[in-house]
């Protein structure tokens, strides 16, 4: 018992959270939520239960740091590495390729996300708000860049647009994870980065500034 209270003491709060989170991740995705309980969730790390409350004040405060994970990686794969010289439809199209390598490299993690949200509806609704607000907010912001790269702008309200492609990225998870098809995934978000492109237009030149009267 000593050894193991000198361990937790060792081991800094922050990683000892992100150890929590994955090992949470993967009782959702094989147990479903309603298992997810603190005692499963330290069972799965490896950890005792006082760990968990070292870590964290409730379960609820867990489920929105899972929320909070999901988005920031989801964030960082949408982001083109190289924005300079490409069309917007380009610039969609390896976005959303850039989301759907971070789905496939960690699938288990989405399916635990999907069973969160439905929770969340369910029982906090405020939650899942905030989980679909935070999805349109990195969705706007990867639009509004690739418009602004590409000199186009979007010729309807950019949250409509990043709403658009929040249910484009919805479906597509959910299809992935029920048949695993890759080449008809992107083919998919291929058309749908077509689609998207349609809504944009080239920003108008701009008029060139009279010269001072002399």
């Amino acid at each position: 018992m000593v050894e193991r209270v000198e361990t937790m003491v060792r081991i800094p709060v922050e990683q000892r959270r992100r150890q929590l989170v994955a090992a949470a991740f993967t009782v959702i995705a094989t147990r479903g939520l309603a298992a997810t309980s603190a005692r499963a969730v330290v069972a799965e790390a490896g950890m005792s239960l006082a760990s968990f409350h070292y870590a964290f004040t409730s379960r609820e405060e867990l489920l929105e740091m899972l929320i909070t994970e999901v988005t920031d990686g989801e964030q960082a794969a949408v982001l083109p590495q190289e924005l300079a010289g490409k069309t917007l439809e380009e610039l969609l199209i390896e976005g959303l390729t850039g989301y759907l390598e971070h789905l496939r490299a960690d699938p288990l993690r989405e399916q635990a996300m999907l069973e969160l949200t439905q929770y969340a509806i369910r029982s906090q609704p405020e939650l899942a708000q905030h989980q679909y607000r935070r999805y349109r907010e990195i969705a706007a912001a990867a639009l509004q860049l690739a418009a602004s790269e590409t000199g186009t702008r979007w010729q309807v309200p950019l949250g409509t647009v990043a709403r658009l492609l929040v249910h484009v990225t919805d479906g597509l998870t959910l299809t992935w994870l029920v048949d695993r098809d890759d080449r008809a995934a992107r083919d998919a978000l291929a058309a749908a980065a077509r689609a998207l492109t349609a809504l944009a237009a080239p920003e108008p030149p701009t008029a060139p500034e009279p010269s001072p009267q002399e």
